[in-house]
């Protein structure tokens, strides 16, 4: 998928990206490694996701003339990991984006029913004007990622950018299909878009589940 006319798509398709999920999907591999690869995948899928960030035009001074060029444009961007396993996410990111403000969105999905929950929310009232960054490391049915960004868009925000470590297509035209129509940018950013979904709502052929990967099941 390429970049579409109304929520755009960017599986981002480069070797290291490629070399590091394949690591990620192995069942072999611990949870420190994991979250080291997690770490270094989500620094890769930021820059990508960031090409469309805010600035604005200053001048410096060097050591032999003034040279002309970007800073990030106020407000600040808003990082928004959702909880837990979007935590595993956040150091890759701000470590692109230093000067950004962090967010916090505890959501949870039901087993069940696999709608999205929200237990405890960390964030600025007011968005106006702000763009925001959401991760999320496995968009599978999209329930839990669509519920976060309309609360985003709820609050004012103008451009959202999701970051997930996979995808599934029943996901992303979840997505589609609840913000058309919609004029405010949504975009995802992945390293991978899988198969599909199996009946337990999971990624196929996934990596598992990305939150006990990271932090151990508790």
């Amino acid at each position: 998928m390429g970049y579409g006319v109304r929520m755009q798509t960017l599986a981002v398709d480069h070797p290291l990206v490629a070399h590091k999920l394949t690591t990620l999907r192995d069942e072999r591999t611990d949870s420190p490694t994991f979250r080291r690869l997690a770490d270094e995948l989500v620094t890769l899928l930021a820059y990508e996701a960031t090409r469309d960030v805010r600035v604005s035009e200053v001048t410096v001074q060097t050591p032999l003339a003034p040279a002309t060029g970007v800073r990030l444009a106020s407000p600040k961007p808003l990082v928004v990991p959702i909880l837990r396993a979007g935590l595993g996410m956040l150091d890759g990111m701000t470590r692109l984006l230093p000067t950004a403000e962090v967010g916090f969105l505890g959501m949870i999905r039901d087993e069940g029913t696999l709608q999205a929950q929200t237990y405890a929310t960390r964030l600025p009232d007011d968005l106006s004007g702000r763009q925001c960054y959401v991760l999320d490391p496995m968009l599978a049915t999209g329930g839990t990622l669509a519920a976060a960004i309309q609360l985003l868009l709820d609050r004012g925000a103008t451009d959202v950018t999701a970051l997930c470590l996979l995808a599934a297509p029943e996901g992303l035209k979840y997505l589609e299909a609840v913000f058309e129509g919609t004029s405010t940018p949504i975009r995802v950013v992945t390293a991978a878009i899988d198969s599909h979904l199996n009946e337990q709502g999971f990624i196929v052929p996934g990596l598992g589940d990305a939150g006990d990967r990271l932090y151990g099941v508790v």
